[in-house]
């Protein structure tokens, strides 16, 4: 059976979605379609062998890489999982001591979530809330935010920037990973990872909401924030091994920066 390539005519960006998701806020700062595509694969969440796979398996590279740029431990820090889904990054920060809350704005995987803590017992606390209704309410109380493989899914990504700039601590980490927005990106991220490999749901991306790195950093400028380091998240189709890679921020890259103390 023949592959069926996407065009790389690319279209506008919320072309054909619905108004309105189940679950999900008017008005906030996310996507419906997009909330709607994480709603449905919610059951098979913590699945290693589901759809998402790439990120039980980038999980403990990324957790490492968290606590390196923290001092080599985060045990005892408060911190916040943005846009925290099933919660499998959440749950991996509270294992290695970290006191965490997980926010999204869908309904099932945060209900995924609450459910998987209870059978693992591992203390992480889940709200439905906007990063910046929680910005608003909770200013300066996070020593560490993470906001991983959300960024390019939604309408806004500057304005979840900013908000979680306001809820670090001064001294506070902030981490961010989502995709560049390349030629090279395109052929990886969709028409490979989609389309050849199936490693992810047909539709999982769209090619006009990738940032590049120089538009992230404009925006964490904006924040306030000082880079720590950018690295990038390369996957090898062969040995089927993820690796950290700072030479190489073409496809997938990771921020760590922080917060000025004064």
């Amino acid at each position: 059976m023949q592959t069926r390539i996407p065009s790389t005519t690319l279209p506008p960006s919320g072309s054909g979605r619905p108004a309105q998701s189940r679950g999900f806020a008017a008005g906030a700062n996310a996507d419906p379609g997009e909330l709607a595509k994480f709603q449905a694969l919610a059951s098979r969440w913590w699945d290693p062998t589901s759809e998402f796979k790439p990120l039980h398996q980038i999980n403990p590279l990324r957790l490492a890489w968290i606590e390196k740029i923290c001092g080599g431990a985060i045990r005892g820090l408060n911190a916040l999982d943005v846009g925290c889904g099933g919660g499998i990054l959440a749950e991996s920060m509270a294992i290695h001591g970290a006191r965490v809350t997980g926010i999204d704005l869908a309904d099932k995987p945060l209900k995924v979530a609450e459910l998987h803590a209870l059978d693992s017992g591992v203390p992480v606390l889940y709200e439905k809330i906007a990063v910046e209704d929680l910005a608003a309410r909770e200013p300066g109380s996070r020593d560490v935010v993470a906001c991983m493989e959300m960024l390019e899914h939604v309408p806004d990504p500057a304005a979840i920037v900013a908000a979680c700039a306001r809820l670090a601590k001064p001294g506070g980490f902030l981490f961010f990973s989502t995709i560049n927005r390349s030629p090279k990106s395109f052929l990886y991220a969709i028409v490979g990872a989609e389309y050849l490999l199936r490693l992810l749901p047909r539709g999982t991306h769209e090619y006009d909401k990738f940032i590049r790195p120089s538009e992230l950093l404009a925006a964490t400028r904006r924040g306030g924030l000082d880079l720590l380091e950018m690295t990038g998240l390369t996957y090898n189709p062969v040995t089927q091994v993820y690796r950290l890679e700072p030479r190489d921020v073409s496809v997938n890259y990771m921020l760590a920066l922080r917060k000025p103390l004064a």
